[in-house]
């Protein structure tokens, strides 16, 4: 199954019942798709997962009554509050990620529970019960059940690369493995504000995997303005990805129940450049609605060493990228988008 929503460029919906199943045969199947979309176009779309189909729209409710809260409720948990500089709120135009575009999102992070240590690991930030009843709970069981479902993507990556089916599970499945599960919402804008402002600007993600919970936002038809390079869309809140060859951005449909998976740039760097870690970004949505998304990052083991994985290069070929700590990586990388000097930023 596939949507494809222009020439260009075309967004696998692949469909990982079979391997949720145990089905050997399916799993052959589908680690073969996924080995065709992460090589071109680093973006797919997954189906027929194990999260809960009742969670999903609990959550989105959660997120929308938590930023609903006045200002200096949020501002109480902000980002720079926390232990380790990564938890926490963060307010629209925090992050820079495209040029002078600064990002119009708004956004609540978590991870996992740990106490304060090294970079990016530290306990997270929450409203009290009484503001904001339910949240808590509701996003630390929807960050337990996405974490079980990004397990299991990981595992069927190592199928798709011909590696043992475990080759990644120390990497994202141990105590100290680094996930952050961020909740963003992209206020409603008008179309000339739009014109020069991003949700999130164009960028490649830092870590190996990320897994996007979309909303069903819709944009009023002919709502977009123009660009200066074409872009293509259909009625969705705002996703595209960079196609490279036309010079067009591309929008991602909502599918009901997907997840939209896309190759990071520790993966890229992990598989030789095999895998692509694609451009994309968030467009400002023109809409008497907010957009509400739901992201699941991979970051890893901050020890564990990217480097050129056995499968990814031919006899004599030589790897395109030095070896790299995570820690190194997303120092530089958190450091960039943030403004902060890598060394400078908090690890408690």
């Amino acid at each position: 199954m596939t949507v494809s929503q222009v020439p260009n460029i075309t967004v696998p919906v692949i469909d990982i019942s079979g391997y949720i199943t145990g089905d050997p045969s399916r799993t052959a199947e589908i680690a073969e798709e996924l080995n065709t979309a992460c090589r071109s176009p680093g973006f797919f779309q997954i189906i027929g997962h194990d999260v809960p189909a009742e969670l999903r729209p609990r959550l989105f409710s959660k997120v929308a009554q938590f930023y609903t809260l006045p200002s200096a409720a949020k501002a109480a948990l902000s980002r720079g509050l926390s232990s380790n500089g990564s938890r926490g709120y963060e307010a629209a135009g925090a992050q820079v990620l495209e040029g002078d575009f600064g990002d119009q999102k708004e956004g609540f992070m978590i991870g996992p529970e740990l106490p304060p240590g090294r970079f990016l690991q530290g306990p997270n930030l929450w409203p009290r019960e009484s503001d904001c009843p339910g949240f808590r709970s509701t996003m630390e069981e929807y960050y337990a059940a996405v974490r079980s479902l990004s397990v299991k993507m990981f595992r069927l990556l190592a199928l798709s690369l011909r590696l043992d089916e475990h080759y990644f599970d120390a990497f994202v499945d141990s105590r100290d493995s680094i996930s952050m599960c961020r909740a963003h919402r992209y206020p409603r804008t008008s179309v000339e504000t739009a014109k020069k402002s991003r949700g999130i600007g164009a960028h490649t993600d830092f870590g190996a995997m990320t897994l996007l919970l979309q909303d069903d936002s819709k944009a009023p038809s002919g709502s977009f303005q123009k660009a200066p390079c074409s872009i293509n869309r259909l009625t969705v809140g705002g996703l595209e990805v960079f196609h490279p060859p036309s010079g067009t951005w591309n929008a991602v449909p909502f599918v009901e129940d997907a997840y939209v998976v896309n190759i990071g740039d520790m993966m890229e760097q992990w598989t030789n450049g095999r895998y692509m870690s694609t451009l994309h970004r968030v467009m400002s949505p023109v809409s008497s609605r907010h957009r509400y998304s739901v992201v699941f990052f991979n970051e890893g083991l901050l020890d564990q060493v990217i480097e050129c994985i056995p499968t990814c290069v031919e006899p004599g070929e030589t790897p395109c990228h030095r070896p790299v700590t995570v820690e190194a990586h997303l120092r530089k990388r958190y450091g960039q988008s943030y403004g902060e000097h890598a060394d400078e930023v908090e690890t408690g």
